[in-house]
C-alpha cells in the first residue's frame, strides 16, 4: 500500500485516483476549487463522470500541502496551461526523490518544453516521470480494459509506477523514452482536431484514416528529429493514442474540431465542449517546433491556420489533397 496524492480533479485525475484506490492505495484528491471540494465531499460524483461513485476511502481536500505531504508519489493531472503555475505552488513541500507523474498532455507555448520538462524547472528535487496512452477517463472510471506507458529516466521509477497502477483491467508498459511518450501524447491533440473538423465537414472514413496516418507520419518526422524513438510513435503513446483520440465522441479534441467543421469559432467550440480542449493550447507550439526542426507538418500548420487566422476549414482540406505530388516513404526505393 502507497500513499498518493492526486493533483488535480479533473476526469482524468478522479479516475486515476479511483483506480489507485481500487488498487489499494491511499488517496488524496486536489482541488484547486473549494467550491468543488465540497460539491465532491458530499456527492461524491463528478459533473463529467455521470453515474460514478467516488469511493469514500478516497480523501478530497483543497490544502496542497495535505495532499502532498508524505506521499511516495504524486500525480500531475492539472490541464497543461496550469502545470507549470500549480508545480510552482507545489515547491515548498515536494521531497527529494518525491515521484511526480505527469499526466497531462501537452507543451508549453512560450518556451516549447514537454510538460515533464517543466516540472522538472518548477520541482528541481523530484523525481519526474510520464503516465501516457490511448486512455479515456470514462472509461477508466467503469473499469474498462485500457493499456498505458509508464515513462521514466530510470527502470526503477518506470517500474514502481507499473506496479502501483497495473490491474486486471489496467495494463501498464514501460519505457526509458519519456520526450517521445509526451510528443506523442501532445501532438495527437491537434491531429485529433483535424480528424474532428473533417467529421463536422460532412467527410467520411476515407479522410480520417487519411489523417490518422499522414497524422503519425508527421508527429514521427517531429519526434525522431527532436531525439523520440521511432518505436514509440508505432506504439501505445504514438498510434495508439492517436487512434482513439481521433475516433472517440470522449475525446474533447475531435468533439471541438467537429464544431468548428460546422462553422463554429474555435472559442465558440470550446464553450460548447465545457472542459479544456488541449490540442487548441499545443497547436502553435507544434508548429513553432516543426519550424524549429525545419520538418513538413501541413496537416499541424493548416489546423494552425483555421484556429487562428481564420481560414475555411473546407478550404485547408482542399490544400491538404491538392498539394504537390510526394512518395508516401522517402527511404523506399524501386528496384527498376
Amino acid at each position: 500500500m502507497a500513499d498518493i496524492g492526486i493533483i488535480g480533479s479533473g476526469t482524468w485525475g478522479t479516475a486515476l485516483g479511483m483506480l489507485l484506490d481500487a488498487n489499494g492505495h491511499r488517496v488524496t484528491l486536489w482541488s484547486a476549487l473549494k467550491d468543488e471540494v465540497e460539491a465532491l465531499s458530499v456527492s461524491r460524483v463528478h459533473p463529467n463522470l455521470p453515474g460514478i461513485k467516488l469511493p469514500k476511502s478516497m480523501g478530497i481536500t483543497g490544502d496542497l500541502e495535505e495532499a502532498m505531504r508524505e506521499k511516495e508519489l504524486l500525480v500531475m493531472a492539472v490541464p497543461s496551461v496550469f502545470v507549470r503555475r500549480t508545480a510552482a505552488r507545489m515547491r515548498p513541500w515536494c521531497q527529494k526523490g518525491q515521484i511526480v507523474v505527469n499526466v497531462a498532455k501537452g507543451i508549453e507555448e512560450s518556451t516549447l518544453k514537454t510538460l515533464s520538462q517543466v516540472i522538472e524547472d518548477e520541482l528541481p528535487a523530484a523525481d519526474v516521470a510520464v503516465l501516457s496512452g490511448p486512455s479515456h477517463a470514462e472509461e477508466v472510471s467503469r473499469g474498462l480494459p485500457t493499456t498505458c506507458v509508464a515513462g521514466a529516466t530510470t527502470r526503477k521509477t518506470a517500474e514502481r509506477i507499473q506496479d502501483l497502477f497495473m490491474n486486471e483491467v489496467f495494463r501498464v508498459y514501460t519505457s526509458p523514452d519519456v520526450l517521445g511518450i509526451e510528443l506523442g501524447s501532445a501532438l495527437k491533440n491537434v491531429i485529433a482536431l483535424a480528424a474532428g473538423i473533417a467529421d463536422g465537414l460532412g467527410y467520411g472514413d476515407n479522410a480520417k484514416a487519411a489523417l490518422i496516418t499522414r497524422g503519425i507520419a508527421e508527429i514521427a518526422r517531429l519526434g525522431t528529429a527532436m531525439g523520440g524513438s521511432i518505436q514509440t510513435f508505432s506504439g501505445l503513446t504514438g498510434i495508439g493514442d492517436l487512434i482513439v483520440t481521433c475516433a472517440s465522441m470522449h475525446s474533447r479534441n475531435r468533439r471541438a474540431g467537429i464544431l468548428i467543421g460546422q462553422g463554429k469559432s474555435m472559442q465558440e467550440a470550446m464553450d460548447e465542449v465545457h472542459m479544456v480542449v488541449e490540442g487548441v493550447y499545443s497547436a502553435k507550439a507544434a508548429k513553432a517546433l516543426a519550424e524549429k526542426y525545419e520538418q513538413s507538418m501541413p496537416i499541424i500548420q493548416q489546423v494552425n491556420a483555421v484556429l487562428f487566422d481564420g481560414k475555411n476549414a473546407r478550404e485547408a482540406v482542399n490544400e491538404l489533397m491538392l498539394r504537390d505530388k510526394r512518395r508516401e516513404a522517402s527511404d523506399l526505393v524501386w528496384k527498376s
